[in-house]
């Protein structure tokens, strides 16, 4: 095999800790804490990835004196990982991520934060990094691909429409039978057509897969509206998701054909390498707004009198010390978070014990560098008939800003960036899941899997593999055999709803922000983290009767024209009823 970058030596650690701590020292730099410090409205955020940061910068704005703690890399999941030991002739290390990205056309809450986040030479900001992917690729191993374009579709105004022209872009598109077409189009009409009601109280409860009869379908049903259609566009799984999770993203992309209301391209992704043209100008940004940052872990929280009373936390060399601070954000993910609700927290907020439920899995990234570029699509790849469900993108048609070929030794000219997302499945190669295999073994085996789905002018050849990386969160131990990860992924589970946390309960200087919280996408995504720190901020500033402005929060579309069956809808639900469009098949 080619060879593998990213084995981190205790050296690169503490490279790392060196960096992090400049970062810390120029940001204390910038300017002097805001006046409005002294007035006792000082805020701790334990955690620095995207729901920290965006917390850390809305209370910036309003004057609160915010220090981020943070004990590995600013940006969390959402940062570039530097390929250790892969720089040559004076170029950077090769840019690695924990996985790829997908900023959708409807988040908005992620794009409004990024126009506030000054770039050189762009108008609005990091915002002007985003660009649009032209298609979707669904890749078979064994038969012909489906090319999806992501340009906008046809206009619809009433629900027998609305069906006639869904299933004929289904049909079309995805290459199913118009019977499935049609079966398809119609449970997503009974679902746009559902109440708050029925959508809580009933599509909550049911998965997806058995929302849309998928066991009763053809084949390329089930693997393409079910499995690969979750997979791909929401990092879910059809057998687990809720239908009112995962019926609440249909309806954004295909309920919404012309993008009403969307902040963009229905598919964009990042001109450059994300901590290069998002995260770092995100931390220059809230240093200059006076946020600081401390390289240190959050070891317990104590409570005294329904508050928060103050922190422990610990540095790189394990030396522990007080935070003390007015307020308190956890914006660390929820497996972390659950770890701290002690008996005297939950005596006070005996909710969060319901955390418990939520389940993490593992979704982790792996970039194979190339030294051609590669021909397989002008967007996301989802390899539909992959054991470990692989969904893929290359990166440098997109990178306008810094081609690859300026990193590394200067060979490389694209790079495959690959999510695994069942690590729990025999492979191809060597009949292990995952989660059995070593670092090389995944490689291998990823690799394989993709070039089973691809041939012609979209084969990948042996000969333009040049390295690969890994998730450096991904750890392999050799003596048990098997892998550990130290950032699973929340995953949608049918009922889960409940299990999540508002951001904000009895204990009053407690504030929750993290992909966990209850949030309009219900999902774990960079925008259900933004969303969670505004609703936290949110309920601070009414806590402390600020007079600030509050944090935008910006709502899922919904088709006006089905406005009128959603009533009609609510009052067969308070009768027991079904949706009127429901149908026995």
């Amino acid at each position: 095999m080619v060879e593998q970058y990213g084995k981190v030596s205790r050296r690169s650690v503490l490279r790392g800790t060196a960096l992090a701590g400049a970062l810390t020292a120029s940001a204390l730099s910038v300017r002097a804490v805001p006046a409005a410090a002294a007035t006792g409205r000082r805020v701790a955020v334990f955690g620095g990835g995207v729901a920290g940061m965006t917390a850390a910068h809305e209370l910036a704005e309003r004057g609160f004196e915010v220090t981020v703690y943070e004990p590995r890399a600013l940006g969390g999941k959402a940062r570039s990982i530097a390929v250790p030991g892969s720089a040559r002739g004076g170029r950077p290390d090769l840019p690695g991520e924990h996985g790829f990205r997908f900023f959708p056309g409807f988040y908005h809450h992620i794009p409004d934060t990024m126009r506030r986040i000054p770039f050189a030479g762009n108008a609005n900001g990091v915002w002007d990094n985003l660009v649009a992917a032209s298609e979707a690729r669904f890749s078979r191993s064994g038969g012909p691909d489906t090319i999806v374009p992501m340009g906008l579709g046809k206009s619809w105004s009433n629900p027998d429409d609305f069906r006639q022209s869904l299933s004929s872009v289904i049909a079309t598109s995805a290459k199913l039978p118009m019977s499935d077409a049609a079966y398809f189009a119609e449970r997503l009409l009974v679902f746009m057509t559902s109440s708050d009601a029925r959508r809580t109280g009933q599509w909550e409860n049911m998965a997806w897969r058995d929302f849309i009869g998928a066991q009763r379908h053809s084949p390329e049903f089930r693997v393409l509206m079910s499995r690969t259609l979750t997979t791909l566009l929401v990092a879910a799984k059809d057998d687990h998701a809720s239908t009112r999770t995962i019926g609440s993203m249909g309806e954004q992309f295909l309920g919404n054909p012309l993008q009403i209301g969307n902040d963009g391209p229905l598919d964009r992704l990042l001109n450059g390498p994300t901590s290069q043209v998002w995260i770092e100008p995100w931390t220059r940004r809230l240093g200059e707004l006076g946020v600081r940052f401390v390289t240190a872990r959050l070891r317990r929280l104590e409570v005294r009198d329904r508050r928060i009373s103050g922190a422990r936390v610990a540095d790189p060399a394990g030396r522990e010390s007080a935070v003390e601070a007015d307020h308190f954000v956890m914006a660390v993910p929820a497996d972390v978070a659950r770890q701290f609700w002690t008996p005297d927290i939950l005596a006070v907020q005996p909710e969060l014990a319901a955390m418990d439920r939520l389940v993490v899995d593992w979704m982790s990234g792996i970039q194979f560098y190339l030294r051609r570029p590669s021909r397989i699509a002008r967007g996301h790849v989802a390899y539909v008939d992959s054991p470990w469900s692989l969904t893929s993108i290359a990166q440098n048609q997109f990178w306008s800003r810094t081609p690859l070929s300026g990193y590394g030794d200067g060979t490389v000219q694209d790079c495959l960036s690959v999510d695994v997302s069942n690590w729990n499945t025999p492979g191809i190669l060597y009949g292990k899941p995952a989660r059995e295999c070593s670092h090389e073994e995944v490689a291998r085996e990823v690799w394989a899997q993709i070039q089973a789905h691809l041939g012609g002018k979209s084969a990948l050849p042996d000969a333009d593999l040049h390295s690969w990386f890994l998730d450096s969160g991904v750890t392999w131990d050799a003596a048990r055999q098997h892998n550990t990860n130290a950032d699973p992924l929340l995953i949608n589970t049918v009922g889960s709803w409940s299990a999540r946390p508002q951001p904000h309960g009895a204990l009053e200087n407690l504030f929750l922000a993290g992909d966990y919280v209850r949030t309009t996408i219900d999902l774990a995504t960079m925008e259900g983290a933004c969303e969670s720190a505004r609703r936290a901020v949110n309920a601070l500033l009414d806590t402390v009767g600020s007079n600030t402005p509050r944090c935008k929060l910006f709502p899922l579309y919904r088709a006006p024209e089905l406005e009128p069956f959603r009533r009609m809808d609510a009052v067969r639900y308070a009768a027991g009823q079904p949706n009127a469009f429901d149908t026995p098949t």
